[in-house]
């Protein structure tokens, strides 16, 4: 299974939790073009919370609500990035990127789900260097969309992507975080669509569980985690078996 297949099979829990998912990706959009302009096609990072959103089905209205806030006076809260990071049950590393307008409730919180997750939130670098920030790009199989697998891989090597693989019900491409909108907008141009096409932090190393209540307890912490609009991603290095 490629490096992000754990994100992709998650991807239908996620589906199940559309309203936090879109105020989720609505924040983001906005903080984005409040920093950058509500212009996508001089404002990367706008660009890319966009494409997230229409991934993700994401209404048309609610993106340029979300544009709008940015660039307007339409919301006057100030949202702040920040990132913990922590272990959960049985040492799995964790790191949790917020966009909050109130610091020390999401302080407070993120702290409470490791506690209640039977984890423990850690210092600034004490998991972050098991992780390597990347571009990834995920281009589903379609029936009704033939690609040949080969003839991508070539694209992809052209367009310069770091690496390539071919899972059962989507293709996963991998960059560096420099590379990522050349990679992005190259694939785009040979008329590819993504169903995924965000920087993401990927595990170097993945770690199991064996007993049923460290799961138990991991699963929670992801779920709590999930559950909190000031929490935008949760990254972590657990090796789920089916």
């Amino acid at each position: 299974m490629g490096r992000i297949g754990t994100i992709i099979n998650k991807k239908g829990k996620m589906d199940a939790k559309k309203a936090k998912v879109f105020t989720k990706m609505g924040r983001y959009i906005m903080v984005a073009a409040r920093e950058g302009g509500g212009d996508p096609e001089y404002n990367a990072a706008l660009k890319s919370a966009i494409e997230k959103a229409k991934a993700a089905n994401m209404p048309k209205d609610n993106i340029e609500r979300a544009v709008k806030k940015g660039t307007g006076d339409a919301d006057g809260a100030i949202f702040t990035e920040l990132t913990y990071e922590g272990y959960g049950p049985g040492g799995i590393a964790v790191l949790v990127e917020c966009l909050t307008d109130n610091t020390n409730r999401t302080a407070a919180n993120v702290r409470s789900y490791f506690v209640k997750g039977n984890g423990n939130l850690g210092t600034n670098g004490c998991v972050s260097f098991m992780f390597d920030k990347k571009g990834v790009l995920v281009i589903d199989r379609d029936e009704d969309l033939t690609v040949d697998p080969e003839e991508l891989e070539m694209q992809v090597i052209e367009a310069g992507a770091e690496d390539f693989s071919v899972e059962d019900t989507h293709f996963e491409i991998i960059t560096d975080v420099e590379d990522f909108g050349a990679v992005r907008d190259a694939l785009a141009a040979e008329g590819y669509t993504f169903s995924m096409a965000e920087l993401r932090y990927l595990p170097q190393t993945m770690t199991a569980l064996s007993k049923d209540e460290e799961i138990k307890y991991m699963n929670k912490l992801i779920d709590l985690m999930d559950d909190d609009d000031d929490v935008q991603n949760v990254y972590h290095n657990w090796e789920e078996v089916e």
